[in-house]
């Protein structure tokens, strides 16, 4: 079978009314819960469970030390995936009516998905954080619940508020990396998560051109936020380990340097991207889905350059699978959406 005959079948196959109906409508389910773009935050949990079973200095807790690895990661990408598909789920439902003026092609708006599927998906998804984070205790289920409503209040409230949105969602960034492990020594990596997620969020809101713009008072709180969040960061880090864990050359220079060196790509990609789209959505979605990926690909960085060989390559496969994921997942949107169909 050629190249080109291969989406003329798949485009056949779904110009079948009933098929492209059942079809479109799971494609719309997991463009609800942007599935493809959630191994950013599977991620980050993954990196504390194999950061604090393997790291040297961390002492986790008897649950993460003794369960089987496996059982962790499942746990921990079950409530990581969760948290995130519960926020993508209620950002599409609060944002409905205006996703109908400004993005007609959101599962929701578009109507290719119905209102009740939606709140279905957003119940399901908040019990599955909930169940990923028993596997870590009772500290992670509270921490989850906390972050659920955290969640809830960004979407409802804290996107229209442009300075303190873009702080609650760097918290949560931070916050959901703390679930397997509360007493994470070496907290240098959630503060780069934290930090990367802020300045993520505020060049697509301006890039992108979102409403309310940022103001100069905006920019100046979320600023605020950031210097204190780190603040309290690095101090609740002092209190649990004492000195231990605030250099960032802690675990040696290579983790450091090699995302120094992610951080001057990632903008390059940045400069590029908006030279060659402009400004606008498409660069807001751009910026966005670059930012996902940068989160595993600093993972890798930390554990590769402390020498976490084994745990690397876990991180590097979770990645790899992640960036092959989305791009297969949105050339079936596109499959599902516009179908190839006959052409004689």
């Amino acid at each position: 079978m050629s190249a080109q005959t291969a989406p003329l079948l798949g485009g056949l196959v779904l110009y079948h009314p009933p098929v492209r109906t059942n079809v479109l409508r799971i494609a719309s389910v997991l463009r609800l819960t942007r599935v493809s773009t959630a191994f950013a935050a599977v991620a980050d949990v993954w990196f504390v469970i194999l950061w604090s079973r393997h790291g040297q200095g961390e002492l986790p807790s008897p649950a993460l030390a003794d369960t089987n690895l496996w059982i962790l990661l499942g746990g921990g990408a079950l409530a990581a995936a969760g948290l995130y598909a519960f926020g993508t789920c209620l950002n599409d439902i609060f944002d409905q009516h205006r996703d109908a003026q400004l993005r007609p092609g959101r599962p929701l708006a578009s109507g290719h998905l119905q209102y009740e599927t939606a709140v279905v998906a957003t119940a399901v998804t908040m019990i599955a954080a909930v169940l990923g984070a028993a596997t870590f205790g009772t500290v992670g289920v509270v921490l989850t619940l906390t972050l659920l409503l955290a969640i809830l209040v960004l979407s409802a409230t804290g996107k229209f508020i442009p300075g303190i949105g873009l702080v609650l969602l760097s918290l949560i960034y931070a916050g959901h990396m703390f679930v397997p492990n509360i007493n994470l020594v070496f907290v240098w990596p959630v503060w780069l998560v934290m930090t990367h997620a802020l300045v993520v969020a505020g060049l697509a809101h301006v890039l992108g051109r979102k409403t309310p713009p940022l103001t100069r008072r905006a920019i100046a709180f979320a600023a605020g936020g950031w210097v204190l969040a780190t603040i309290g960061l690095f101090s609740l880090a002092s209190m649990e380990t004492g000195m231990r864990g605030l250099s960032p050359f802690a675990h040696g220079a290579v983790g450091p340097i090699a995302c120094v060196v992610l951080i001057a790509i990632y903008t390059t990609i940045v400069v590029r991207r908006a030279r060659a789209v402009g400004r606008g959505p498409r660069l807001d979605e751009k910026i966005k889905r670059y930012g996902s990926i940068w989160l595993s690909l600093y993972a890798c960085a930390w554990l590769f350059g402390a020498g976490l060989t084994g745990p690397g390559f876990i991180m590097a496969g979770l990645a790899t699978t992640g960036i092959v994921g989305m791009v297969v997942l949105r050339e079936l949107y596109g499959l599902v959406e516009h179908p190839v169909g006959y052409r004689h």
